[in-house]
């Protein structure tokens, strides 16, 4: 069950450092977010603290709240690993086991959250979160062959068909396109276009064709200069914000002024 997520007044702190400042927002279930703006304007650190991963960088914190269905993720009663089962996440790189078969990697993050399961349950679930990634028919063939022998593309959708096995409701996606040729890149959006069906899917992308193809709503960042935090410049429908933007700055950036 997708789920909605809000986020009020979410300061995002490395020991004393301010690195994000003051972003609200509603990221809205089964649909696509996608974040844009400059390199350094924190748009990755945003999206980590969706499912609290900046957390294991020493000092790093957080004030301000992110509510998914009226639950404040940094409640005191909150476990870490338990929102981390609900809100995935896909890195930059595929970062497949290396010593780990297809299979196994698909299975990496169940059997890590100590699910006993049966050999037939295991499979199905393989099959499913396979298919779910547009993988199946790929590699159906060689389950048991290590995952880093696939392709770049490949692993980046093994990747994916990990994240969904623990059936979380959130998957992000930071840059999950950029170590990707052109053909691989649109797997990943089509993949992005049917996994919205089920998920809520927030992007971090350096591509703004890509922002445009792929998200229903487009949140802009920016900062100010070196050493100033990240900011949430805009956010409107993915539309509006390509042809219609409220602020200057978004303006400039979408046309390729600056950035």
């Amino acid at each position: 069950m997708a789920q909605r997520i809000d986020v009020k007044d979410l300061n995002i702190y490395y020991g004393d450092f301010l690195a994000v400042q003051d972003v609200s927002m509603t990221i809205e279930p089964k649909s696509v977010t996608a974040f844009i703006g400059p390199s350094g304007c924190g748009k990755s650190t945003f999206l980590r603290t969706l499912n609290r991963m900046h957390e294991v960088i020493p000092g790093a914190r957080v004030e301000g709240t992110v509510e998914m269905e009226g639950v404040d993720l940094y409640g005191s009663d909150v476990d870490p690993v338990a929102v981390r089962r609900n809100v995935g996440m896909v890195f930059q790189r595929p970062n497949p086991f290396p010593t780990m078969s297809i299979r196994d990697n698909v299975l990496a993050g169940v059997k890590l959250n100590n699910k006993r399961i049966s050999k037939s349950d295991a499979d199905d679930l393989v099959e499913s979160s396979l298919r779910g990634a547009n993988l199946w028919n790929e590699v159906k063939d060689r389950l048991d062959r290590p995952g880093s022998g696939l392709s770049g593309g490949q692993q980046q959708r093994l990747c994916i068909a990990r994240a969904i096995a623990v059936k979380p409701q959130v998957l992000l996606m930071d840059e999950p396109c950029s170590a990707l040729d052109p053909i691989s890149t649109l797997a990943i959006e089509d993949l992005i276009h049917e996994l919205k069906n089920d998920y809520t899917i927030v992007i971090v992308t350096h591509n703004m064709q890509q922002a445009a193809r792929v998200s229903d709503r487009t949140a802009f960042f920016n900062i100010a200069g070196t050493g100033k935090p990240g900011r949430l410049v805009e956010m409107n429908d993915t539309a509006t914000i390509f042809s219609s933007p409220r602020e200057q700055a978004t303006e400039d950036y979408v046309s390729g002024r600056f950035g």
